[in-house]
């Protein structure tokens, strides 16, 4: 009877304790887009990896079309947060890129480096690789023949300030070509059949233009910007005041997964995953290759080597940290190139839309060395910036 009664007491204690599993809340899901890029690769990595349900929470990645759909879906909360260009939340709230006034918040950065510049093959034998003293010759070549059209990803964004930098720095006025919106994974189709004569992309695109030979890597934006910011985790304002909780631990799984990327060997896994229909749907060799910084330029140009200054994700931490002085220098470039015809409040917009202080919060509990913001840098075809002092820096580049 004593045993009888011990059986009954553990079974009534284990069906206890099912029962209050099975009836336990399950965590609200967060929804975070992505691009099919291959610098959405920490998103990935952490969902594979297992890394969100290792800090708790439920995350679902959704597949986006566009940029403009990422900012429409994460301002209306649709999506919680996405894999994001890191002046997307900038140009949205001047108005360049979306309704004035509209927040979107930076939590923390992606990537550095990793995007390029590619020509049609109607520059091939013309300009060769980082050559910038041979663009504008050969540009007023081909407006002899037709309008010379380039196109970036979304206006404002950094694909958009790459191709404007470079242009100025090839001495070619950015208003004097036609320069168009055409979303990532339609770059190449759209080279293809002649509607644009280059493009400013994320990888694999550039490097899908050489394997199906309609174009050449021209120049990555690290040799632009070493180690620029690409793209960042950006969130719906609600979200990261309701959920904060939740949003540091996305952030942290995050940057588990950044970490683990960031070891070489481990970039051909992740290069099989992003080839994944559901995820980039793009050649596994391409996007194994640029990943470890092997670019084949195409055009019989070679292969160029990156090392240190390849797509990187955590960089011992240089990566993660949000600039405020990194937001405003992409303000002052909207100035510059005429989408902002007055200066705006540089310091006041990159506080309002940068959680420095989550990141903050986060950095201390994953032990990332968060980097010093507002500091005076140099990219490779300008003059200094200084964060500080931005009309100083306009003032500079009329000359």
């Amino acid at each position: 009877m004593k045993k009888t009664y011990i059986f009954l007491s553990t079974l009534v204690l284990v069906t206890t304790a099912i029962l209050t599993t099975a009836l336990k809340p399950v965590s609200e899901p967060i929804k975070l887009g992505f691009i099919p890029l291959t610098d959405c690769a920490p998103l990935v990595a952490a969902k594979e990896l297992g890394l969100f349900e290792k800090y708790g929470v439920n995350v679902q990645l959704s597949k986006e079309a566009s940029w403009a759909n990422v900012r429409d879906k994460i301002l209306n909360g649709e999506l919680d947060g996405a894999h994001c260009l890191f002046s997307m939340p900038l140009s949205v709230y001047t108005g360049v890129g979306g309704k004035a006034g509209s927040e979107m918040k930076i939590a923390m950065v992606l990537n550095n480096n990793g995007q390029a510049i590619s020509l049609s093959k109607d520059f091939c034998g013309q300009v060769g690789f980082k050559d910038l003293k041979k663009v504008n010759g050969a540009v007023n070549e081909l407006k002899k023949k037709k309008e010379v059209t380039f196109a970036m990803t979304f206006p404002g964004g950094t694909h958009d300030i790459w191709l404007r930098n470079w242009l100025a720095a090839a001495g070619v006025n950015p208003k004097s070509v036609g320069i168009i919106t055409i979303p990532p994974p339609q770059m190449v189709a759209n080279m293809k059949v002649d509607n644009m004569e280059g493009f400013c992309v994320g990888e694999p695109w550039n490097g899908v233009a050489v394997a199906q030979n309609v174009g050449f890597t021209h120049i990555a934006t690290q040799d632009i910007w070493k180690n620029h910011p690409e793209k960042a985790l950006v969130v719906n304002k609600d979200f990261s005041a309701s959920r904060k909780e939740d949003l540091k631990k996305v952030m942290k799984a995050v940057i588990e997964a950044s970490r683990w990327l960031d070891n070489m060997g481990n970039r051909k896994k992740a290069a099989a995953w992003l080839s994944k229909p559901y995820y980039v749907n793009a050649p596994v060799a391409v996007l194994e290759a640029r990943l470890a910084g092997s670019y084949d330029l195409g055009c019989d140009l070679g292969e160029q080597k990156y090392k240190g200054d390849n797509m990187m994700f955590y960089n011992n931490g240089i990566v993660s940290t949000p600039q405020k002085g990194h937001a405003i220098w992409f303000l002052a470039q909207y100035v510059r190139f005429g989408y902002l015809k007055s200066a705006p409040d540089y310091k006041s917009i990159a506080e309002k839309l940068i959680l420095d202080d989550v990141f903050a919060e986060v950095a201390k509990e994953m032990n990332v060395p968060i980097q010093p913001d507002m500091k005076p840098f140099k990219t490779a075809f300008d003059v200094e910036f200084d964060p500080n002092s931005p009309t100083g820096y306009l003032a500079l580049t009329k000359r």
